[in-house]
């Protein structure tokens, strides 16, 4: 028996199909895991490290907007807005939140004791209360600290070496990262060590740096060490440009500021730590816990010295630190 459909019918057939395809591409998504990303920077700044981080989810066989997918919130430089986020993205119900900084670390950890949370920061995640301990995190966080030991002491100490006149040096810290306290004390007693007169100034934006740079000619500076943060490494240009303007050899933990001008870098790859938060993400989406995951801690450490800047400020670097460098600019 053949059977008939009017024109009237099949409009109305395929009306229904058409006005079913968006439940079914909803569906689809919400069954797609989804990953919380936190940072209290902006993402032009951030988008080296936000590639790793899904290079590392990618090698656990996550890919955005195949298998996973990202919810981004940005802080745009007001760590004040970090708690709201976070809480944002518990709401959401996110699988797991990867949190980039101390200050979104510390906000993730307030907002849940439940969703896991993968962590990049550069200060010590016990004495923050992040974790419990470094090779048993215990509870629902785990990540990469980007602090080896004695990172800053070493910064000095290569700074020394590079400029042995200077007898006055001035350590950049940002007063709103929740390490700032600590990295003072370290560079205060990594100076006297060397017996040298050391000055903290602070600045936590962008019109905070020009002043900064003023202060340190004001007070005779001869060198700077800039701590770890995520505000100094988003204005890393902008830092690089006014030490040039300055004539101020300066030492940071990326080597990117090098590549920008800047003297000189020693610390771990901060890319390669967001791909490890990555994996974590990816191994925590398969079904491992926070609990059993140890905190990740650096163990090479990079050394970037940029001769032309050198040369430029009338320096010359030692030679048994060119032949350590992992990478010498010229």
């Amino acid at each position: 028996m053949t059977v008939t459909i009017g024109r009237r019918e099949l409009l109305a057939a395929l009306g229904v199909a058409a006005a079913a395809w968006p439940l079914a591409a909803r569906a689809q998504q919400a069954a797609m895991l989804v990953v919380g990303f936190l940072n209290s920077e902006t993402p032009t700044g951030w988008a080296p490290n936000v590639a790793a981080f899904r290079k590392g989810l990618s090698e656990t066989g996550f890919v955005e907007g195949r298998n996973v997918a990202i919810e981004y919130r940005w802080g745009e430089g007001h760590t004040d807005r970090l708690p709201a986020l976070a809480a944002d993205l518990v709401r959401r119900q996110v699988a797991v939140i990867a949190a980039a900084g101390a200050s979104s670390s510390l906000a993730a950890k307030a907002a849940t004791t439940t969703i896991p949370i993968v962590f990049s920061a550069g200060i010590d995640p016990v004495a923050a209360g992040l974790v419990a301990s470094l090779s048993r995190p215990t509870g629902n966080v785990t990540g990469v600290t980007n602090l080896g030991v004695e990172l800053l002491q070493k910064q000095v100490e290569m700074l020394h070496e590079v400029v042995p006149t200077a007898t006055t040096v001035v350590g950049l810290v940002n007063p709103t990262f929740p390490g700032s306290e600590a990295q003072a004390r370290d560079l205060q007693a990594a100076a006297r060590k060397l017996g040298l007169e050391l000055h903290v100034v602070y600045a936590s934006s962008e019109r905070d740096l020009d002043t900064a740079f003023e202060t340190m000619v004001r007070l005779g500076a001869a060198a700077l060490v800039i701590g770890v943060d995520p505000f100094f490494y988003s204005r890393r240009d902008q830092i690089a440009a006014l030490a040039i303007r300055h004539a101020m050899p300066a030492v940071f933990y990326i080597r990117e500021l090098v590549a920008a001008g800047a003297l000189m870098s020693y610390g771990p790859s901060v890319t390669d730590g967001y791909r490890q938060v990555g994996i974590y993400a990816g191994r925590i989406l398969k079904g491992e816990k926070p609990a059993d995951l140890p905190v990740v801690q650096p163990t090479k450490f990079e050394l970037v010295i940029n001769l032309k800047t050198a040369k430029a400020l009338g320096l010359d670097v030692p030679l048994f630190l060119q032949q350590r460098a992992d990478e010498v600019i010229e």
